[in-house]
């Protein structure tokens, strides 16, 4: 079991820094999202792996500690409100300069109607 776990941990991890290194800005946020369930399951499992034992028992030996799951859930809630505000900070910027978020960062494309970017005045394009 603990083998499958920490593969899986390894796999997460690795995908997601992989995805982090990317130049596509859609495939950053995937790859945050990935590194943040990696490290998830790094903390659920450092929790200890029991099977078929309650999570709170005090008077019973070999229960399972109920904080690192506390942390999983609130790295969860905590991600999820990450990855929303990420996927919004990459639609706003792209309609606020007028390059696509698929759009590779080193090579800034014009818009496909052939229109300049829009300058930096705060009023967003038409």
């Amino acid at each position: 079991m603990e083998w499958l776990v920490a593969g899986a941990t390894g796999l997460l991890m690795g995908a997601g820094v992989y995805l982090l290194l990317a130049p596509r800005a859609f495939t950053v946020v995937l790859g945050l999202l990935l590194l943040s369930y990696g490290a998830n399951l790094l903390v659920f499992a450092a929790g200890g792996l029991t099977v078929d034992r309650p999570p709170l028992a005090p008077t019973r030996p070999g229960t399972t500690d109920p904080l690192p799951q506390a942390l999983v859930l609130t790295a969860i809630v905590i991600g999820l409100a990450m990855t929303a505000f990420a996927l919004a900070l990459v639609l706003w910027s792209a309609r606020r300069t007028g390059v696509t978020p698929n759009a590779d960062a080193g090579a800034a494309q014009p818009p496909a109607d052939g229109r300049a970017p829009a300058a930096d005045t705060g009023q967003p394009r038409p």
